[in-house]
């Protein structure tokens, strides 16, 4: 059987197909210019969004009746506040989308509500149930914005209460360890001795490279919070840098010599690493470590501050206040300790001699 022949499209539209089998419209005027996406020709708003483009206006975001949570999705990859996103921030958000649209992209996303959500929350393990809860969450304060819903369903759906230290604190024991089995010159210890003594996220180390350093000093805007961190090389870290081979504009490097993909890319990597040394520890453990370390040996808070770019004083203190306690509890300790020793015997007063006289 002949399938039937695709119907011709207006001027200046464009099909296409993703490398995930999905058909795409794009409204372009003439080679070389700017392309605008558009609905799927099927939608009800592809003739209010062609009309925008062919007069050179922006092309709203469509609102049909009925859309489904795969159109909305669409629309809200579309929208610039999608655009302003980190591409990390991106990356993940697109991920669990995507997840999301293989069981649901056909559901109206106007029929999810409080109840919805939570059966999706619950479905899922703690992490990822609140993960899942917090994409949804942005997606529909984003259309809530654009009047696409009135509601964000996601308000007041459950949110698991995780008991979590959070990420493990590297000792001194088992770094002793991780550089026994990795010596200087190998990327595993690079990347160790990187996350140690700059105390850089994963999202930094990936891109850290010789043009970030000047006069001994590593200065770097880092990815999370947009601050900009100034970091002497250490000595043996530089030892370390010097001893092994990296990519052209990235300190750390593949086997074959090119800059890691991502940051998740480089984390999955160290954390082999970390199984084949038999230690706990993980990449952003030893920002942990570094910070304890630090602490303990009387940086302040602002220092800590300056070094790690973090901008809130309590995220400091963290370290510096148990760096406190532990010196407290020793001061305290000892003079238990002096009540209990033996103390030298009161001596009396020697006799008034009587004067002559």
């Amino acid at each position: 059987m002949i399938a039937p022949m695709p119907k011709p499209l207006p001027p200046h539209v464009q099909r296409e197909r993703t490398r995930h089998g999905k058909v795409v419209y794009y409204f372009r005027r003439g080679q070389g210019a700017p392309r605008t996406r558009l609905p799927d020709t099927s939608d009800p708003a592809f003739g209010q969004a062609y009309a925008a483009a062919l007069a050179g206006s922006p092309v709203p975001p469509t609102r049909a009746e009925g859309g489904t949570l795969e159109w909305l999705v669409d629309a809200y990859k579309r929208s610039a506040h999608w655009a302003n996103l980190k591409p990390s921030t991106r990356r993940m958000r697109d991920n669990i989308l995507k997840r999301v649209l293989a069981e649901n992209g056909r559901v109206p996303f106007r029929a999810i509500g409080k109840k919805e959500i939570n059966e999706g929350i619950d479905r899922r393990l703690p992490h990822a149930g609140n993960t899942f809860r917090k994409v949804m969450s942005q997606l529909f304060a984003w259309a809530l914005s654009v009047d696409l819903v009135t509601v964000n369903p996601v308000a007041g759906a459950t949110r698991h209460k995780i008991k979590s230290k959070g990420f493990h604190t590297w000792t001194l024991e088992e770094v002793a360890r991780f550089h026994e089995r990795w010596q200087v010159g190998t990327r595993e210890r690079l990347c160790m001795d990187l996350g140690l003594f700059t105390g850089l996220r994963r999202s930094d180390l990936v891109v850290l490279g010789r043009q970030h350093v000047r006069g001994g000093v590593i200065s770097i805007t880092t990815e999370k919070t947009g601050a900009v961190v100034h970091i002497p090389v250490f000595s043996l870290l530089q030892a370390s840098i010097n001893a092994t081979p990296g990519a052209d504009l990235a300190f750390m490097a593949t086997a074959r010599g090119k800059p890691f993909a991502s940051a998740a890319s480089l984390g999955n990597w160290f954390e082999e690493a970390c199984i084949a040394a038999k230690v706990p520890g993980r990449l952003h453990g030893l920002r942990k470590a570094g910070a304890t370390l630090a602490a303990n040996a009387g940086a302040t808070p602002h220092q800590l501050m300056a070094m790690y770019g973090w901008k809130r004083l309590a995220e400091a203190e963290l370290y510096t206040a148990e760096a406190d306690r532990k010196r407290g509890a020793a001061v305290a300790a000892g003079h238990i300790g002096n009540a209990f020793l033996p103390h030298p015997a009161p001596t009396s007063p020697a006799p008034l001699k009587k004067s002559k006289g």
